[in-house]
């Protein structure tokens, strides 16, 4: 990879008006300074919530084990502390070690002997346990596009290193669409736009590349149409993209068009969202899941579970406990000491976003169909130890924060 600049190890808030080192500042209190309480709390409630939510609809189900779920959550939340209490400033100069490990992780179910095929997709590997090390490389892409990008010390606006980086986040994308997963690679795609914006990509690169995406786009489904074929019982296959993920993607456009299949699974999800009311029915008495009409409840679409059996009222309590995540986030990433810790907390909150609204807006026909999770809602023990690892990795940027950048944000 071509060299690029290094990141410089004295922090900006550590430096007096003429570059000399500011003085020592004295040392924090042992115990409540490494404990951001409101981020905490908010969490705590976060996933207790989800927590209710996935028992009720796993509730009787043999194809899913809340006790997977709530080994999930423990194992997360000691990941979760282990990295609280880490220094991340150690990772802002392996961009490469970084890059690597995305893509080892990322090609590992294509291995032999471990690499497992299930529903159409090589994604999960083996060992003693199933996991999908595509969920698990989320936090090492925060990791590696922050550290890129923080080489550029928040000015990117050469051309050719603008490519560079473009380039260099587009690995994690096509490592993951060799599987494939569309879904997870949008939310790497999320996650690099994100750390891009923030990192201080000029606006015009960053339209071009939009526009290019765009155009990408529309060209994949109009040479699929003039790549077409036929099968022996008369089915037409397409080459780029496959059945399913066509229809996903479609489907939103025209849900009455398909209501056979991923229509149907739309429909479903309206009916179930709109059949809660105001209260809901109650926990346990989601007839859309429990009856088989809505495919995939606990994962995909745990949001319409909530929305039918705790009405209107259940799903404001889960936007303002994400906009409280979100904000205090936020102001995490106002008060970090140094670029590569901002970023890392903003690309974090680019990914949340990212699936909130792309669930959410699949599960009312807003967006198109493509089996993201909700974050700390949909079942999936490695999604939930994914979720408390990079919890962990923006309390370590807070717990990091310099006396007086804690005292300018609170």
């Amino acid at each position: 990879m071509a060299q690029l600049p290094q990141i410089h190890s004295v922090h900006a808030s550590q430096r007096g008006a003429m570059g000399a080192p500011a003085p020592q500042r004295p040392e924090r209190p042992a115990l409540l300074s490494l404990v951001n309480w409101p981020f905490v709390l908010v969490v705590a409630l976060l996933v207790g919530y989800g927590l209710l939510v996935c028992w009720s609809a796993v509730y009787g189900d043999e194809k899913y084990s809340f006790n997977r779920q709530l080994a999930g959550v423990g194992v997360g939340v000691v990941l979760m502390v282990l990295l609280w209490h880490f220094d991340y400033r150690r990772l802002a100069n392996m961009t490469t070690a970084l890059l690597v490990i995305n893509v080892v992780l990322i090609l590992s179910p294509h291995l032999p002997v471990i690499g497992v095929n299930a529903k159409g997709a090589q994604s999960w590997i083996n060992i003693g346990m199933q996991v999908q090390p595509g969920e698990f490389a989320k936090v090492t892409v925060v990791l590696f596009a922050a550290s890129l990008l923080a080489r550029y010390q928040g000015t990117l606006d050469d051309w050719r290193e603008y490519c560079k980086v473009l380039g260099l986040a587009l690995v994690p994308f096509a490592c993951i669409m060799t599987q494939p997963d569309l879904g997870t690679g949008l939310v790497y795609l999320a996650i690099c736009a994100t750390i891009m914006v923030m990192g201080g990509a000029k606006a015009r690169y960053l339209l071009i590349t939009l526009a290019a995406g765009i155009l990408a786009i529309v060209a994949v489904f109009a040479v699929d149409e003039l790549l077409k074929y036929q099968l022996e019982d008369g089915t037409w296959e397409y080459r780029l993209l496959k059945n399913y993920q066509r229809s996903r993607l479609l489907v939103f456009l025209n849900p009455e068009g398909d209501l056979s299949g991923d229509g149907y699974n739309l429909a479903q999800a309206k009916i179930a969202i709109g059949s809660g009311g105001l209260f809901g029915k109650g926990l346990l008495n989601a007839t859309q899941s429990t009856h088989g009409f809505l495919p995939e409840a606990p994962t995909d679409f745990i949001f319409c579970v909530l929305a039918e059996e705790m009405g209107f009222a259940g799903v404001v309590v889960l936007i303002a406990l994400y906009a409280a995540l979100i904000v205090l986030c936020l102001s995490i990433a106002r008060g970090a000491d140094d670029l590569f810790g901002m970023l890392i907390v903003m690309g974090v909150i680019g990914m949340w976003l990212f699936q909130i609204l792309e669930n959410i807006g699949m599960d009312v026909g807003l967006m198109p169909i493509t089996g993201i999770p909700l974050p700390f809602m949909s079942y999936g023990s490695s999604f939930m130890v994914v979720n408390f690892a990079l919890l962990g990795l923006i309390g370590s940027v807070w717990s990091h924060h310099t006396v007086q950048g804690r005292k300018a944000v609170s």
